[in-house]
């Protein structure tokens, strides 16, 4: 029996990965459960689930969970979490956090030499030299549960990363795929909130339509698989199914092919490197999809994948600021504060304004996001 601890668990990673572990209840527990606000669904998570751990972000919430713990200890705030991650009767972390607030759990979980699954994106792209060399030092495992990373890592199975020609990690396009450029100067919040293939969140669903998701992910990937970005492109495919392909140096590609369903790549990481099967997920019938369509990606529509991998080619702190710079960015606009173009631009200008910092240690790696933040904000 596994022994889980999930991160977020009432936004989209996290509900999903307990549909999981609902459908494999004798091969998973839950033993700790953590959110930010969401109270209410905590509440029903605690209830069916009966974790023995249960976490919140701010102390005045612990009395709205008074009644609803059962077996659970409930503790709050930051250091209660990254205390109780070092458990040892957790086996596998589901970081399903957005944002770069992720970092120190990751690292909290990696010090104990946990296996991670790793939905967080923001922690390898703002701080990926220092995650990968703490997870050797620690024997740590991360595990990818981003679909197309899981794509990469199912599609390197049984080979070496000697004979990888290159990645190709594919985008579905996003909301605004067929949108031109003068089209996306009137793109408003709820044009962007309606991605054609994926149910995400609104965070991520912002960065599919920038095409800022992507660019994190080939930060990721550089980490994840330690490959170089000369050897990872991107390609558009709209119909998301597949979800990422590996062409090797005898120019066979091998790729990952399914239904747009995120929790294949979460059981897979839970499971991983085996399998179980899974319900209730659209069996892939490729007589019905017919055509499979690709596409380059514009520089000019897709500013953000460009800005994104230019800062994790020069490296240091300079992926940090974009990050936290999209994140206010993205906020902004979701409160209507920026126009949908305005992102990028702004992404653009805190990179142009920082002053980089070759090797930064992890607290320098906060103190440049919080900065980048607050600079941000202010504008």
């Amino acid at each position: 029996m596994k022994r889980i601890a999930i991160i977020g668990s009432t936004g989209s990673i996290g509900t999903q990965t307990l549909d999981v572990i609902r459908e494999h209840r004798d091969q998973f527990t839950v033993e700790l459960l953590a959110c930010g606000r969401n109270i209410s669904l905590l509440k029903e998570q605690i209830a069916e689930f009966q974790p023995n751990i249960v976490l919140i972000e701010r102390k005045e919430d612990l009395s709205r969970l008074e009644g609803h713990l059962g077996q659970a200890k409930a503790y709050a705030g930051e250091e209660a979490m990254l205390e109780t991650l070092m458990s040892p009767s957790i086996d596998f972390v589901m970081n399903a956090m957005v944002g770069a607030r992720g970092l120190k759990p990751t690292m909290s979980a990696i010090k104990a030499g946990k296996t991670i699954g790793i939905a967080n994106k923001e922690t390898l792209v703002t701080a990926g030299h220092i995650v990968t060399d703490a997870c050797k030092k620690y024997g740590a495992e991360l595990i990818a549960v981003d679909s197309e990373h899981s794509a990469i890592l199912q599609s390197l199975r049984g080979n070496k990363m000697s004979e990888v020609e290159r990645i190709i990690v594919t985008a579905s396009g996003g909301s605004f795929r067929d949108w031109s450029y003068d089209e996306l100067k009137n793109a408003t919040l709820q044009d962007a909130l309606k991605h054609p293939n994926w149910s995400m969140g609104q965070k991520v669903t912002i960065d599919s339509a920038t095409m800022m998701n992507k660019g994190l992910e080939v930060i990721e990937a550089r980490w994840l698989f330690d490959i170089d970005y000369d050897h990872i492109d991107v390609l558009i495919h709209r119909e998301s199914i597949i979800h990422s392909l590996v062409e090797y140096k005898d120019k066979s590609v091998m790729a990952q092919l399914g239904s747009p369903d995120m929790k294949v790549a979460i059981q897979y990481a839970m499971t991983y490197p085996n399998r179980l099967e899974l319900h209730g997920t659209e069996r892939l019938n490729l007589l019905e999809v017919g055509k499979l369509h690709f596409e380059p990606t514009d520089k000019d529509r897709h500013r953000c994948l460009d800005l994104a991998i230019e800062a994790g080619r020069k490296g240091g702190s300079m992926p940090t600021v974009m990050n936290a710079a999209n994140e206010i960015a993205v906020e902004k606009f979701l409160k209507e504060e920026l126009s949908f173009l305005e992102i990028a631009e702004t992404v653009e200008k805190a990179l142009a304004t920082h002053t980089q910092i070759s090797h930064p240690s992890i607290e320098e790696v906060l103190k440049v996001d919080e900065e980048t933040r607050q600079r941000v904000a202010a504008q």
